[in-house]
């Protein structure tokens, strides 16, 4: 039931009964009334659609922006002042409001401490104060508002405890104190509320168990407590509620089987959702009989069995998620069950990822519903090929099938899922090529496809996936250039890894276009060449490993732009000259490896040099100098000398002119 219910109700009498008549006729006047709307008017900070101007002298208080009076005795009836951006506080005085029927300050910014002198509200049926910034505590004293049908109080930041009290409020059908910062533990005294339809407790930091008196709340059907530290066990009393149709105890630390016959007590189910818990034991076949069921999700339990062929009767199923469980057994057909889904027209999620599902990823998969958008199958046991047929699944954003023993090429009908955004087939044992199609993916933001067996080289055509932000194509058998489109993608924001295959050629000038991302790793390649200069651009880098190559020429000056590298890796290539200065002067630089190349002459002891721990530089047998840690030799003059020539170039030509005179 939605809270504005009893409002479009009271309104309706209001207008039915003729207000203006009685405002005519001198009933209307009630000077406590008009006073303790002008406190509130002064406890107003900020107005910024001008509502609070329109509460003047000029015009009688019952026609003020937000004001409703009793057409019999002109007193305020309802202040509904709903979404009007109003930052302030609710004064003491709404006590003396006392013929108040509703109160909606829904989505404002009020702050403070919801005033004790509400208690003295006796008429009040509607109190909404959700989506502000509430504090303090809930008043305990709520509870002498006995014609209450509906509080709400939905994300403030209220704190403290659900008042016992509340479990008088005897005609109470919507308490909703969700997402806020309340601790303890639920009432028991809730279980009073025999007229609640809707307990919506979700997003606080309530402990303890789920009392067993809320199985007496014969009308419930909405029971909202997810995202809490509850434990224990459900009260089986709470599955024979059978007006239930929202069930979301998700993200709490509950134990237990789902009972058996669920699907027969709670025949009315829409929403059946309890993941991030330790439910145990199988899913119940009964749940098909809960025919109007849209939504089942117990991910991240510890769920065992099968999955029923007779829940491929509910048709109204839009989400099915069972990621990160231990359903199936590793056995050839373990998702056959697939097969008999044909009826869920409506679905969007299939989680099954993290499960034991064994066998071939059946044929069937082409005939889901072309409106499923997220299908997770990733960490089970599958084996064989992809079918062709995914690429029937043409609404698809998310196809997750990493971690298992998938083998054969990647279809090339997976290039036809124009919505995909996130496709990942890491950790298998794909081989062939990259099919060119995937190039059509052009919503793709995250590809991951490293540790399998993929070769040959990287179709430049990936560098039209425009909204690419991760690419992960790591220990392959890939071989061949970099593409220049495939470097040079300006949205890869956030990491490109193309370590450890057989790339060869040198790194493309187009590595600059790179200047949002934050990660970028081709080590343990084939590369040649020098370091481009244009690097220095992808000025957002936090780690930076081109190790294992086969790189020549020095460190590039240029890279000082790099402020915020966290990590650099230079280890294991052919580089020479000096360790330039610039890289003790990377305030954020944690770790460095330089080893393992043909680097010479002092150095540096500033910055992460002064960290023994933090950098290694074993394998370039003509440095010198250091700090004592390094156990290097001294540094000749002429060492000193030739490391200076790079920053100051002028000064040690004087300086050698000089000996060159001595010497004469």
């Amino acid at each position: 039931m939605e809270p504005s219910y009893l409002f479009s109700r009271i309104l309706l009498v209001l207008l039915i009964s003729g207000l203006e008549s009685a405002i005519a006729s001198g009933t209307s006047g009630n000077e406590t009334d008009r006073i303790a709307l002008l406190d509130f008017k002064n406890h107003i900070s900020q107005d910024p659609f001008q509502i609070m101007p329109s509460w003047n002298d000029s015009l009688h208080f019952c026609r003020w922006i937000g004001v409703k009076c009793n057409p019999t005795n002109g007193r305020v009836m309802i202040l509904n002042l709903e979404s009007q951006n109003l930052f302030g506080s609710i004064p003491p005085s709404i006590g003396n409001l006392t013929f108040l029927a509703g109160i909606n300050l829904k989505d404002n910014n009020f702050q403070g401490e919801i005033p004790q002198e509400i208690g003295r509200l006796i008429r009040l049926q509607h109190l909404n104060l959700s989506y502000n910034s509430f504090s303090g505590k809930i008043p305990s004293n709520i509870s002498q508002c006995r014609e209450l049908t509906i509080f709400h109080v939905t994300k403030n930041m209220l704190v403290g405890q659900i008042p016992e009290q509340l479990g008088s409020l005897s005609k109470l059908v919507f308490l909703a104190v969700d997402i806020n910062n309340l601790s303890g533990i639920i009432p028991a005294s809730i279980g009073n509320l025999s007229s609640l339809h809707l307990l919506s407790l979700m997003q606080n930091s309530l402990q303890g168990t789920i009392p067993e008196q809320i199985g007496l709340l014969s009308g419930l059907g909405i029971f909202q407590v997810s995202q809490n530290g509850i434990s224990g066990t459900v009260p089986l009393s709470i599955y024979n509620i059978s007006s239930l149709y929202f069930f979301n105890v998700a993200q709490n630390n509950l134990q237990g089987k789902l009972p058996p016959d669920v699907g027969h007590t709670l025949p009315n189910l829409e929403t059946f959702a309890g993941g991030v818990n330790n439910f145990t034991g199988p899913i119940p076949v009964s749940l098909s009989n809960a025919s109007g069921l849209m939504l089942v999700d117990f991910a991240q339990n510890s769920l065992t069995g099968t999955l029923p062929r007779s829940l491929g009767i509910l048709q109204g199923l839009y989400r099915f998620n069972f990621d990160d469980n231990k359903l199936g057994s590793g056995k050839m057909g373990g998702l056959n069950f697939l097969e008999y889904l044909a009826n869920w027209t409506s679905l969007e999620v299939l989680g099954l990822e993290g499960n034991q599902f064994g066998g071939k990823l059946p044929n069937s998969i082409a005939n889901l519903s072309t409106t499923l958008q997220r299908l997770t199958l990733g960490s089970n046991m599958l084996y064989g090929s992809i079918p062709n047929g995914v690429g029937n699944l043409v609404n698809l954003i998310n196809l997750g099938l990493e971690g298992n023993y998938l083998n054969g090429s990647i279809p090339v009908g997976v290039g036809t899922l124009q919505q995909l955004a996130l496709l990942t087939l890491h950790v298998n044992r794909f081989s062939g090529q990259i099919p060119s199609s995937l190039g059509n993916l052009t919503s793709l933001t995250r590809l991951f496809m490293e540790e399998n067996r993929l070769e040959g080289s990287i179709p430049p055509s990936l560098g039209s996936c425009s909204k690419l932000q991760v690419m992960n194509l790591s220990s392959n058998k890939l071989s061949g250039p970099i593409p220049k489109e495939i470097i040079g993608l300006s949205s890869l924001s956030i990491s490109l890894v193309l370590s450890h295959n057989s790339f060869t050629g040198s790194l493309p000038f187009e590595v600059g276009n790179l200047f949002n991302i934050m990660e970028l790793d081709l080590s343990d390649n084939k590369l040649s060449g020098e370091i481009p200069s244009s690097l220095s651009r992808c000025i957002s880098l936090e780690r930076l490993n081109l190790g294992g190559n086969f790189l020549q020429g020095t460190i590039p000056e240029s890279l000082k732009a790099l402020r915020g590298l966290g990590v650099l890796d230079f280890s294991r290539n052919n580089l020479s000259g000096h360790i330039p200065e610039f890289l003790g002067k990377l305030l954020l630089l944690k770790k460095l490896d330089l080893s393992f190349n043909n680097l010479e002459g002092q150095i540096p002891i500033e910055g992460i040099f002064g960290n023994f721990s933090a950098i290694s530089i074993v394998g370039n047998n003509k440095l010198c100098g250091g700090i004592s840690d390094l156990h290097l030799p001294f540094c000749s003059q002429v060492d000193k000398k030739s490391s200076r020539k790079l920053l100051a170039p002028n000064v040690v030509i004087s300086i050698v002119c000089e000996d060159d005179m001595e010497g004469g």
